[in-house]
């Protein structure tokens, strides 16, 4: 069995995210995990079920999965690849995986993400253009998440003005979502690169986002948000940043629109007002330099009754599975919002996702 198919092997294993592996990797190497006797890969602390799917995967999606790696420019980047963006190596949970359509040394370039509302204003998609077509004159790469919006009209003006685009997805590179972008991925394959750690054949699903989001913030050295709700998912990639330490940068808008109350939030909490590019390159300039100068303290704001998420989502998530609008219901808190909260909580290993909702790893 190759590398390649090796690493597939191991991504595929419900309940082992980024950081685990990276703990594996410590101790071995994915061929030898592989090879492990079972007691030994139990006090490693893999449990039954993942052992028996770490040892016989569904070869059909994985030979899928080879033969889209095997098309023209289209590739499997892993954890322990030299290659990999040593930016998004360094966040918490970082993919094992990414399946990329486009050319990968994008993904290790000087990045700038722009990320917005997908009903984003005139002014919003203009601000959006702007920034982007600056950001790829002082040679950054602009990254965002494909959607409508800020996010299409990120990666078009940064294409148009000459520059490269890096977009990532919340579905397998093989299902482009939003369809209404096909053409646009097409562009972005041909000058930058398409990212996912969802295998190709993975459609969209709304748990897929948040973990698009993380890798959007985590390759980037800044994220500006153009427009956003109180309970935007750009709240969630800027709330991904502080964690990575990135720096976050917002364009304010009017009191009355509530396309700005996110943005005006974030800069009541800390996040840099911008008015022009010019705003952001004064603090991240030296980031691309790999000399990072000052941090932002910043404290995100939470939507409205958020509690304590963690301790209120984990208790309310038992030994037997527990539906997300149920766990929602319990903790009185939006189900979007639950969502996020045993997303991470997932990535940490502290549950797992099951048919039926979630249930509480015996590590957590």
């Amino acid at each position: 069995m190759s590398d390649r198919e090796d690493w597939l092997a191991l991504a595929a294993v419900p309940g082992l995210g980024g950081q685990r592996i990276r703990q594996l990797l410590e101790q071995a190497t994915v061929a030898e995990i592989r090879k492990m006797p079972e007691p030994h890969l139990m006090a490693m602390g893999l449990k039954g079920p993942q052992i028996t799917q770490l040892r016989r995967p569904d070869r059909k999606r994985l030979q899928d999965a080879l033969r889209w790696c095997e098309q023209d420019n289209q590739q499997l980047l892993v954890l322990s690849d030299p290659a990999y963006p040593r930016l998004l190596k360094e966040i918490s949970s970082p993919p094992p995986v990414l399946f990329i359509r486009g050319q990968p040394h994008w993904l290790s370039e000087p990045q700038l993400a722009i990320v917005g509302s997908r009903h984003a204003s005139l002014d919003g998609r203009e601000a959006a253009r702007e920034f982007a077509a600056a950001m790829v004159a002082a040679d950054y790469v602009v990254t965002s998440g494909l959607a409508l919006g800020v996010d299409g009209h990120a990666h078009d003006s940064a294409l148009k003005n000459g520059g490269a685009t890096v977009a990532v997805l919340g579905s397998g590179l093989g299902r482009i979502y939003p369809a209404a972008h096909r053409e646009l991925a097409g562009l972005i394959a041909e000058q930058g690169a398409l990212v996912s750690e969802f295998w190709p054949s993975e459609p969209p699903r709304p748990q897929h986002f948040p973990r698009r989001n993380r890798i959007i913030s985590g390759l980037s050295v800044g994220v500006l948000v153009v427009e956003a709700a109180l309970k935007s998912g750009s709240l969630i990639t800027a709330r991904y940043a502080l964690e990575q330490d990135r720096d976050v940068f917002a364009l304010p808008g009017s009191i009355y629109a509530p396309g700005s109350k996110g943005c005006n939030a974030l800069i009541k909490s800390g996040a840099k007002l911008v008015e022009s590019p010019v705003d952001i390159f004064e603090e991240v300039g030296a980031l691309t330099h790999c000399a990072k100068s000052s941090q932002m303290s910043v404290s995100l704001p939470h939507p409205e009754n958020e509690q304590l998420p963690f301790n209120a989502v984990l208790a309310n998530v038992g030994n037997e599975a527990t539906p997300v609008d149920v766990v929602a219901e319990r903790c009185d808190q939006p189900v979007h919002e639950v969502m996020t909260q045993l997303l991470e909580l997932e990535l940490q290993g502290v549950i797992t996702s099951v048919p039926g909702g979630y249930i509480r790893s015996r590590r957590g």
